[in-house]
């Protein structure tokens, strides 16, 4: 393999595949040219030029990967079991095919012999590992209509054997003739939102924030409850969701780091945005929602803004204005305060040191006091006022300083932190 301006060129012989019938791992023996193109995964990747002299750029295309092309067609070389069983990996390979190469002006389609294939062998997932499984997730979700193929692997099943929570999102129940909003099309709707909201930002596609697009309301199917006179409720849904996130992610075999962490916090603050646009919008709720979302606020306040959906264009215009009024009022408390990157005043250290302590669970309480009157607005974000409110709260705690302890002549005292 070579690489030369920006491609990778790969130099391979021919060769014929056969599979194992519970693994993906292949035997490989020497083959002709058309045995090679014949395992190929689909037609329009089975296409080859000839590089020999007598008929130099000669098209070999011998099942009409040309037409397919043209034709927005994905259709397998073999009969689509065979591929499909052979390695089923395909089958996620396909609907990636399907959605990547799909346009406004031509839609790829999957041929339906393909389709029905795909519902037969679906729990021919299971052999695979879940890390080349999430390899083509991630490649669907940085397309630009992600959510063709997300509703593509519902409706053949694909999806039930690695992710069904997600798919546990479909259909509507109906109780006294009630019924809710159908969430899985929800989800699909806010994560083309995500991706239509980034490309108008000018921002690159975010693979985990169109994780947490996908993931937002996946504890709407364990906290759906019906309430007679009320309707459905979805009641704490987002905490439930968060709490997921650790397990879908490890089950998937994804990285348990940051970027776990990063998709769990904006799943479980994903109703505080859309909260203040429903009620008075104070500085404390704004104060709360930046001190918790950090410098991923604008990443959250993203992903709510793609979460108004309705098929009432008032309703959405209405919502929109007053998300924007929200993002006003975050703009002005942010100037004043910088809490984006929030960090407490008071250190647990300087505490220790202030009052001669041991590590114990009062330091815990001053900390959390001193948080709490920050966001409130009850005393300003500097070092000084953190400091003469934490004194205040300590006497009333039994706290007393030893000696001379403290700041004294605005002299800095070690391991204090300053606003």
């Amino acid at each position: 393999m070579l690489r030369y301006h920006g491609m990778e060129v790969e130099f391979v012989g021919a060769r014929t595949e056969s599979y194992n019938r519970d693994s993906r791992k292949r035997i490989e023996e020497d083959g002709t040219l058309e045995e090679d193109q014949l395992r190929r995964d689909f037609t329009i990747n089975a296409m080859a030029f000839s590089l020999n002299e007598e008929d130099y750029g000669a098209l070999v295309d011998p099942f009409g990967g040309i037409r397919d092309l043209a034709a927005g067609i994905i259709r397998t070389p073999l009969e689509p079991e065979q591929t499909y069983s052979d390695d089923p990996l395909r089958m996620l390979r396909a609907i990636r095919f399907a959605a990547r190469l799909s346009t406004d002006e031509q839609k790829f389609t999957i041929v339906p012999e393909s389709i029905a294939a795909m519902k037969t062998m679906a729990e021919r997932m299971q052999i695979l590992s879940k890390e080349r499984i999430v390899e083509e997730l991630n490649k669907m979700l940085l397309t630009d209509h992600p959510a063709m193929a997300f509703q593509t692997m519902e409706e053949t099943g694909l999806l039930q054997q690695f992710l069904p929570e997600l798919a546990r999102l479909k259909g509507v129940e109906t109780v006294d003739g009630k019924g809710h909003k159908e969430n899985f099309t929800h989800t699909l709707q806010v994560l083309e939102n995500v991706i239509r909201f980034e490309k108008e930002e000018g921002k690159e596609p975010n693979l985990w924030l169109h994780w947490a697009a996908l993931l937002h309301d996946i504890g709407k199917p364990i906290s759906k409850r019906y309430v007679p006179g009320q309707g459905w409720t979805f009641h704490g849904h987002e905490v439930t969701g968060a709490r997921m996130v650790p397990k879908i992610f490890e089950k998937l075999r994804m990285p348990l780091n940051e970027k776990m962490k990063y998709v769990q916090k904006l799943v479980n603050l994903h109703l505080r945005p859309i909260a203040l646009v429903d009620e008075e919008v104070t500085d404390s709720a704004v104060r709360r929602l930046l001190f918790d979302a950090g410098e991923d606020i604008d990443d959250l306040m993203l992903l709510c803004n793609a979460d108004i959906t309705s098929k009432n264009p008032a309703k959405v215009a209405k919502l929109r204005r007053n998300f924007e009024l929200v993002k006003e009022k975050m703009a002005q408390v942010e100037a004043k305060d910088e809490l984006r990157n929030w960090k407490n005043p008071i250190t647990g250290d300087y505490i220790m040191q202030l009052f001669g302590i041991e590590p114990c669970n009062t330091i815990g309480q001053l900390k959390e006091m001193v948080k709490n009157a920050v966001l409130d607005g009850e005393i300003p974000y500097t070092f000084e006022a953190a400091d003469e409110y934490m004194r205040k709260r300590a006497a009333e705690l039994g706290l007393e300083m030893p000696g001379q302890a403290g700041h004294d002549g605005g002299q800095e005292i070690p391991g204090q932190a300053r606003a």
